[in-house]
């Protein structure tokens, strides 16, 4: 049976909202989709609720109007203006030696205990990004191995929780709930990511409108996260500012003249602020050189962050451009010419099936990412937003391991173990594959069955021993 989902991009410049159905395959058709203005958000942060809200509940309305769905439920982009990341490390023992899902989930926990988590802050993603087994470093993927302990390196993603909760009310007044929330550069880097890339190691930077955001993803997860509060909107400004004329006209000169490689030296007329049936003769090389001295400025400051991460010489040589000012002509060989070193590329998001011509676009990299993030293309393991372990794996394949745990929901205590049915030693047993709802009475088993008694007292003995 397929699947609804609906995704939505809180931008600066756009608020975009895409209706998606994925079926039983994992095959995903967009079936609408919708645009607004976006209002009531400068910088990627939420200024004004109740105008956000409205431009959030238009571009929901378009959507469900194209696809006859009416879907309220949604995963929701959350700026890296908010975000904050710090790494921890979590150590666990294996006592039955086999690392099944659970044995992952609680060292990822284990981390997330270590580390040292400002009060005002909300979790959004625990992403793993190196596991070790015993003395073996840089596994891949411990499950299923045989091991006495596990470790974990993550990188935890948060953000202030009065922010988080600006951001909630504005999306709950425009009528949707929340189902999740994913940081708008990880969505984006799952949009245009290519395999080799997230294999090897890459940067990933989202320039939209008035604010830039980076990523660095190296091996299986996120290891680092920037923002700049600087976008093609600041290109318009220094336009309007530099040549006394209003912000509409200086968009279009930035859209129709936006070349950072060719210097034209053409004349135009352009009307003057506060006085529109005056005009101004410019050259087109003044408009050049204030586009290209922005993006410059721009350009370099990511390149600063990506250098002051540490990780430049681990991303495998290659940085993907994406977002709306992606769109200039010459931004890939001018970024190229200054992050040295390492190949530029302007990243499209990936083409799906269904209405999406509209959405070729760098500028919808973070919706379609979401759209993917739901269609279950995260990380390998990751603890999100609501807490939940998201992972790749068929967890019916842990019947095969067998793993014996005790669980504190569902066992008794040391006390109530040696108390409990007149001295009779009871418990409840939680095996990967189901649940034993009847207590287990160790003593009824047959006198000839020495083997499964045995058994039965270590498992005892060592419930004794957690609690």
């Amino acid at each position: 049976m397929a699947k609804t989902i609906l995704a939505i991009d809180i931008g600066s410049i756009k608020v975009s909202a895409v209706i998606a159905e994925i079926d039983d395959n994992n095959q995903m058709t967009v079936i609408g989709h919708g645009i607004a203005k976006s209002q009531g958000v400068k910088k990627g942060i939420i200024t004004n609720i109740e105008l956000a809200s409205r431009s959030i509940k238009k571009a929901v309305t378009d959507a469900r109007r194209m696809a006859g769905n009416n879907i309220s439920v949604a995963t929701i982009s959350v700026s890296n203006a908010y975000a904050k990341s710090i790494n921890s490390t979590g150590i666990v023992n294996i006592p039955n030696r086999d690392i099944s899902i659970k044995e992952i989930r609680r060292a990822m926990d284990t981390a997330l205990y270590n580390a040292k988590i400002p009060i005002d802050y909300e979790i959004i993603h625990v992403l793993p990004y190196n596991f070790k087994v015993d003395d073996q470093v840089c596994i891949e993927d411990p499950y299923g191995m045989n091991a006495g302990r596990l470790e974990v390196n993550v990188n935890i993603v948060m953000t202030p929780k009065t922010a988080l909760s600006n951001l909630q009310k504005t999306v709950r007044s425009a009528g949707v709930e929340i189902e999740g929330i994913v940081l708008n550069s990880y969505a984006s880097a799952i949009a245009t990511m290519g395999e080799d890339e997230r294999a090897l190691g890459v940067c990933v930077i989202d320039m939209g409108g008035q604010t830039s955001n980076m990523i660095v993803h190296i091996g299986n997860s996120i290891r680092y996260t920037d923002f700049l509060p600087v976008g093609s909107n600041h290109i318009t400004t220094d336009l309007s500012m530099a040549l006394h004329t209003p912000l509409s006209v200086a968009e279009n000169l930035k859209i129709r003249h936006g070349n950072l490689i060719e210097k034209p030296s053409a004349t135009i007329e352009i009307p003057v602020i506060g006085d529109e049936n005056s005009k101004n003769e410019i050259s087109l090389e003044i408009v050049h050189s204030i586009i290209l001295a922005r993006v410059e400025e721009t350009l370099m400051l990511l390149a600063k962050s990506l250098n002051k991460s540490g990780l430049k010489d681990n991303i495998g040589t290659s940085v993907v451009l994406t977002g709306g000012m992606t769109k200039l002509k010459g931004i890939r060989e001018l970024a190229q010419a200054i992050f040295q070193d390492v190949s530029v590329r302007v990243g499209l998001p990936r083409e799906l099936n269904g209405v999406y011509n509209e959405m070729r676009d760098p500028s919808y990299a973070t919706v379609i990412g979401l759209l993917l993030y739901q269609a279950r293309e995260h990380t390998q393991y990751e603890i999100n937003y609501n807490k939940d372990l998201l992972h790749h794996k068929d967890i019916t394949s842990d019947v095969g391991l067998r793993n014996i745990n005790l669980s504190k929901e569902h066992s008794l205590s040391a006390n109530e173990l040696s108390n409990r049915g007149g001295g009779k030693k009871q418990m409840n047993i939680v095996i990967e594959d189901g649940l034993r709802d009847d207590p287990f009475d160790f003593e009824k088993l047959p006198e000839d069955n020495k083997q499964e008694k045995k058994t039965m007292r270590k498992i005892i003995n060592w419930a004794k021993q957690l609690f």
